[in-house]
C-alpha cells in the first residue's frame, strides 16, 4: 500500500458505527449483548438438546415466513457454509449437466467445483465480464440451471427467472442477497446462502429453502448408486433439520445471531423493510459517485446494479488503498474492493443492518480525505 497521510475526519463525517464489510458483515450490538447475557443457559450446551433445537425451529419458522413459502417448500441447514454447499449440490442436486452463469469470483468457483466432479458431465458456462452478468438458456441435457443472485466480488445482483421452456432445478447462490433482496419462490428450486452477510450472524453454516422439485431430486439420488459423503450428503440434512438440528455440531453464536436477526426483521416490516433500508443505502452511494469527479459506479447499467454491494471505481491519481487505509485509521472499517477483481476500487455493504445515515457519511467523509491527498 502506498504511503499514507494522517488525516483525521471531523466528528460530524464519523458514522456510529464503522463497519461496511461485505462479509463478515455489520453484527447488531443489541443481538451480541443478548448472546452474552444467554451465559451458561446456551453457549457450551449440546445442539442435540431442546433449548438449541428451539433455535434451530425459530430459524427455520422465521425463514418460511420471511419468504412466504408455500407448502412442500423445507429450510435445510448444514454446517460449513455456502463453500461446503457448493461440494453438497455436485453430489446430491445435479443429475448429470448443470449450466452455470459466471460473472465474478463466487460464481466462478462453483463453477469449477461442477467441472471437477469425475462423475458429471461438463458443464455448461455462459460466461460476461465483470461488471455485468449473462443470462441462461433452456437445454434439454441440463437439469441444474446455477444462478448468482448477487456477486459479492462485483456488485452484480440478476433478476432470478426460470429460462422460457427449462425444465430443470434452478439452483441460486444467494449469500449477499438473501435477507434484502426479493426473490419469487416461484423462480426457484433451491435458494441457499450464508448468515453472515445481510443476516448479520457469522460463518460457517449454510442454509436452503428448498422446492418440493429439489426435495424429491434429493431423495432420489441419495438412494441411487452414487457414493455421496457424509457430511454432504444433502438427504441426511433434509432429515436432520426436519429434527430441527444439524447433521454435525453447529457453531452455537452463529444459529443465536441468525434467530435474532430473523426476529428483528420480522419486528420491522420483514423482507420488504430489509429491501428498502439496503436501497436507500445502495442509492446514496450510486448517486455521490454518479456526481463525483473522480469516483463512478463500476456496474455502468443501472438494471446490474446490485442493492446490497456497491462497487465504486476512482480516478487513477487517487489510490482506493489510501483511501480505504484512511477510513480505517478513523475507524471505518472494510471498503476496501474485491482483491482479485485488480481494480482502483471501494467496496461497501450496504446490508439491512448499516444504517443509512451511517452511509451518507461515509461519501462525506471520502470526499472529505481525496480533497486531502
Amino acid at each position: 500500500m502506498p504511503d499514507r497521510p494522517e488525516i483525521q475526519l471531523p466528528a460530524e463525517l464519523l458514522p456510529i458505527d464503522g463497519r461496511f464489510g461485505s462479509g463478515p458483515s455489520k453484527v447488531r450490538l443489541e443481538s451480541l449483548l443478548e448472546l452474552g447475557v444467554s451465559g451458561s443457559t446456551y453457549m457450551g450446551t449440546s445442539h442435540r438438546q431442546d433449548r438449541v433445537k428451539k433455535v434451530v425451529h425459530r430459524i427455520r419458522a422465521g425463514l418460511s415466513e420471511l419468504y412466504n413459502l408455500p407448502a412442500g417448500f423445507e429450510v435445510l441447514l448444514g454446517v460449513g457454509g455456502a463453500t461446503a454447499f457448493w461440494d453438497a449440490a455436485a453430489f446430491g442436486l445435479i443429475e448429470r449437466r448443470s449450466q452455470h452463469l459466471v460473472f465474478g469470483e463466487f460464481s466462478a468457483k462453483f463453477a469449477s467445483v461442477v467441472a471437477g466432479a469425475p462423475h458429471l458431465d461438463e458443464p455448461e458456462l455462459i460466461e460476461s465480464d465483470p461488471g455485468t452478468h449473462p443470462h441462461p438458456a433452456a437445454r434439454q441435457d441440463v437439469d441444474v440451471y446455477a444462478f448468482t443472485h448477487n456477486e459479492t466480488s462485483t456488485g452484480v445482483m440478476m433478476p432470478i427467472a426460470r429460462p422460457e421452456g427449462a425444465d430443470g432445478l434452478v439452483v441460486v447462490d444467494a449469500t449477499s442477497a438473501a435477507g434484502a433482496a426479493h426473490a419469487d419462490v416461484d423462480q426457484f428450486d433451491v435458494y441457499y446462502f450464508s448468515p453472515q452477510k445481510a443476516f448479520g450472524s457469522d460463518g460457517g453454516l449454510w442454509i436452503a429453502l428448498c422446492s418440493p422439485f429439489a426435495v424429491s431430486r434429493i431423495e432420489r439420488l441419495a438412494s441411487s448408486e452414487r457414493w455421496i459423503p457424509p457430511f454432504l450428503d444433502l438427504r441426511t440434512a433434509l432429515d436432520n433439520s426436519r429434527k430441527d438440528q444439524t447433521y454435525n455440531t453447529p457453531a452455537l453464536a452463529t444459529l443465536f445471531l441468525l434467530d435474532r436477526q430473523i426476529a428483528v426483521m420480522h419486528e420491522l416490516g420483514g423482507l420488504d423493510w430489509a429491501v428498502k433500508r439496503s436501497k436507500t443505502s445502495s442509492e446514496t452511494v450510486y448517486a455521490w459517485a454518479d456526481a463525483s469527479v473522480y469516483a463512478a459506479p463500476f456496474v455502468t447499467d443501472p438494471a446490474m446494479r446490485s442493492s446490497t454491494v456497491v462497487t465504486v471505481d476512482l480516478v487513477p491519481e487517487v489510490s482506493a488503498d489510501v483511501v480505504e487505509g484512511v477510513l480505517r485509521d478513523n475507524g471505518i472499517l472494510d471498503t476496501f474492493g474485491y482483491r482479485k477483481l485488480g481494480r482502483n476500487q471501494l467496496r461497501i455493504a450496504c446490508f439491512p443492518n448499516v444504517d443509512p445515515t451511517d452511509v451518507e457519511k461515509l461519501t462525506r467523509a471520502v470526499d472529505h480525505i481525496i480533497e486531502r491527498l
